[in-house]
């Protein structure tokens, strides 16, 4: 497998876990994405490998940056995939796999991602995604979580589906880490349909939160809270200055009540709402329509 990358130096690293943070994929709001930058933002990384990105992405769906001064083309920047080493506040290691999802040979790909972590002595796998949801923004982002086995299910709670859909490499990883023993968990945020297209911090705030907890890690959540209590105070603001939509609002909050289990005393089928895809649709429309 070590033809698809380039191994650096091996990292001073004591049983690390190993964050999935590739762009690409789901990542509604740019959850995982800012997510993944508080864990790497005010950290000192070493790199680990790179992968061959001729080899696995495809330039022309992910194109190089090029960087243009007075007329002259002074250089590209190209799309990279990273294995990043760094500890947190209180110098548990860390190893951070970032950049962007490869568009070729995924089995050799998670191949030679679990066998890394494997070399480097990787206790546990955490893969971070955002995904849009018939949600209100006035609710806590919840997490929906996959794992690869029930005991790991259990201690990450969350949202469990039933469910088939179309998968990312995180998914493919995660795989081959069940296939060798290595504990991975998927953690997906959720976000509102009417804000995926902008960024909500607030779902990467629950993100980084539940890698703390699950990674028994401490990185700072920084400016997170206060960028979600904006975001927040903005779509407050847009919202109420339609009755319509504010009414839309309550509904799909009233939703959110309910498979949350917070209505327990009033069954489902008393309470006569459209669908959330119906309600986030509207506001969605809604939100398009405002200045800014």
């Amino acid at each position: 497998m070590t033809d698809l990358y380039d191994y650096h130096q091996h990292p001073d690293v004591e049983s690390p876990v190993l964050v999935l943070a590739l762009e690409g994929w789901i990542d509604a709001g740019g959850a995982a994405s800012r997510a993944a930058a508080a864990l790497l933002d005010e950290a000192e990384t070493t790199e680990v490998a790179t992968f061959d990105a001729d080899t696995l992405l495809d330039h022309r769906a992910r194109r190089p940056i090029m960087h243009i001064e007075a007329g002259m083309n002074t250089g590209l920047t190209w799309p990279s995939i990273r294995l990043l080493a760094l500890s947190d506040a209180r110098g548990n290691d860390v190893l951070v796999l970032t950049g962007a999802e490869p568009d070729h040979h995924w089995r050799a790909v998670a191949g030679a991602v679990v066998d890394l972590a494997l070399e480097l002595g990787t206790r546990s796998v955490l893969g971070l995604g955002a995904y849009p949801a018939a949600v209100p923004h006035t609710r806590p982002p919840l997490l929906a979580s996959t794992a690869t086995d029930p005991l790991l299910v259990e201690q990450v709670g969350g949202i469990r589906t039933t469910v088939d859909v179309p998968a990312g490499i995180h998914a493919a990883i995660e795989d081959r880490c069940r296939d060798v023993g290595l504990p991975a968990v998927g953690l997906w945020a959720q976000v509102p349909h009417y804000a995926s297209g902008m960024p909500y911090p607030a779902a990467a705030l629950v993100l980084v939160e539940k890698v703390n907890e699950l990674g028994n890690l401490w990185f700072p959540t920084g400016s997170l809270a206060e960028e979600a209590a904006a975001v927040r105070a903005r779509l407050d603001d847009l919202v109420a200055d339609s009755a319509e939509h504010l009414q839309l609002l309550r509904q799909l909050e009233a939703q959110a009540d309910e498979r949350a289990g917070h209505l327990v005393d009033r069954p489902a089928t008393e309470v006569d709402l459209p669908s959330g895809e119906e309600l986030a649709g509207e506001i969605e429309r809604f939100l398009r329509d405002q200045d800014g």
